[in-house]
């Protein structure tokens, strides 16, 4: 089997698909390998299932009259498989976008503004965003595609690079540079080293950047590169000015483009710069001020990220999609400064930080000690096994199972409750207990 034969049958398929219990008629199976799995053992049943046809690595299960076909890694030709596709809808423009915090928001925010202007537009689904989602995701994308908006993810150097060979972007949006998956960047000038990978990228082939003029790294990492600048200063060289604004009252973020005031509900002003460069690749690609204040307005945020619902007349602020250092001093610092009123916090642990793990979660409770929060809960065993001397507002719990039988004794009377923490946290499950 190679690339130019399986993407013959692709051609034909009804898309790709790497689990056996999903398979839809004449779609291609790709079986992948994992901690717990190998989805070799799963070809047959593909096959059954209506698969047309299936990629195995292990000879074992092999079966070219079944049209169960062999190849000496899996993952690796599906990547190829994307890559081909990519140069075969190589007139599709791709915005690529990156970061430790906001790559998500900023990615569906982007795309629900250029849909004003494009019919087809194609973007990362759900967290499709690692080195099996984005080949995925590019095999996904239909020839009618007008452009496309993918999020990349990262957790160590030299992946982006490999991600951008794979999707061949024409332009880029680093969103920051955060104390995310510390494990395995090692340290801060590892994060940043893998990020600017994407600068890389585009300038050796000559295309373009978006960049927040406030963030002095894009700034200077950026020079020598074709790009497009929004910034705060208006004394600047930049393209897009922009003034930040907030509404204490409403928990709104505000933001105001050519005299024209644009008001999202998206909740924390550390979204402010998520809203600011999706307004600013849509400015550049034409869409007009009007539809792009309407789109922002009009969105409503999801998946448990920058989320504010009412219960017993409690504004909670859900933000616990995921949650890594930078992300959470800035959910905090803004729910500390910003927010009048009597205020909970429940937090859970933050993963993926390696041997920074005590060091950062200590960092977090040395915050919110000084914090005018009145209330602090604290959730998981990173956080509990801290060897802190805490004050009586700060509680702690090792699981989430005790913190709920606790919390169902107790009445809550507060204004305010932020919960925030690592997606494996689940902590939106506690909603129902308030």
């Amino acid at each position: 089997m190679t690339i130019r034969n399986l993407y013959n049958f692709y051609s034909i398929s009804s898309g790709i698909e790497i689990n056996s219990k999903k398979v839809r008629k004449n779609s291609i199976f790709f079986s992948l390998k994992g901690k717990n799995f190998d989805g070799n053992q799963f070809a047959h049943e593909a096959i059954s299932n209506g698969a047309m046809i299936a990629i195995v690595d292990n000879r074992k299960y092999s079966s070219p009259h079944k049209n169960i076909f062999y190849v000496k890694n899996s993952l690796l030709f599906l990547q190829k498989l994307a890559i081909y596709h990519r140069y075969k809808l190589k007139n599709i423009p791709i915005i690529a976008i990156t970061g430790s915090n906001g790559k998500t928001t900023t990615k569906e925010l982007l795309t629900a503004i250029l849909s004003k202007k494009y019919e087809n537009v194609h973007s990362t689904k759900n967290n499709f965003n690692n080195h099996i989602g984005i080949p995925l995701t590019m095999l996904s994308m239909h020839k009618k595609t007008q452009i496309a908006v993918i999020e990349i993810g990262a957790n160590h150097e030299k992946e982006i690079q490999k991600m951008c060979f794979i999707i061949n972007p024409d332009y880029g949006y680093i969103t920051n540079f955060g104390k995310s998956h510390l494990e395995g960047f090692k340290n801060i000038k590892g994060i940043i080293r893998g990020k600017l990978e994407l600068y890389d990228f585009l300038k050796k082939n000559k295309k373009k950047v978006f960049v927040n003029g406030d963030d002095p790294i894009q700034l200077i990492k950026s020079i020598g590169i074709n790009r497009y600048i929004f910034s705060e200063k208006v004394d600047s060289n930049s393209d897009i000015i922009v003034q930040y604004l907030w509404n204490k009252i409403g928990l709104r973020s505000i933001l105001c483009i050519e005299n024209i005031k644009i008001v999202s509900q998206l909740v924390g002003d550390y979204n402010l710069y998520n809203i600011a460069s999706s307004i600013t690749i849509g400015i550049y690609f034409q869409v007009p001020l009007k539809k792009i204040k309407k789109t922002i307005e009009e969105f409503i945020p999801k998946n448990y990220r920058s989320q504010i619902l009412e219960k017993k007349n409690i504004k909670i602020i859900i933000d616990c999609y995921n949650a890594n250092p930078s992300s959470m001093i800035k959910a905090l610092t803004f729910f500390n400064n910003k927010i009048k009123g009597n205020k909970i916090a429940i937090l859970g642990d933050m993963l993926e930080l390696g041997n920074y793990s005590e060091d950062e979660h200590k960092k977090i409770i040395f915050y919110l000690e000084k914090s005018n929060i009145n209330s602090i809960f604290l959730i998981g065993k990173i956080f509990f096994n801290t060897n802190i001397k805490t004050s009586n507002k700060i509680r702690k719990f090792s699981n989430k199972n005790i913190f709920i039988q606790w919390i169902q004794n107790v009445s809550v009377k507060t204004d305010y409750i932020l919960i925030k923490g690592s997606r494996k946290n689940t902590l939106e499950s506690l909603i129902s207990f308030i």
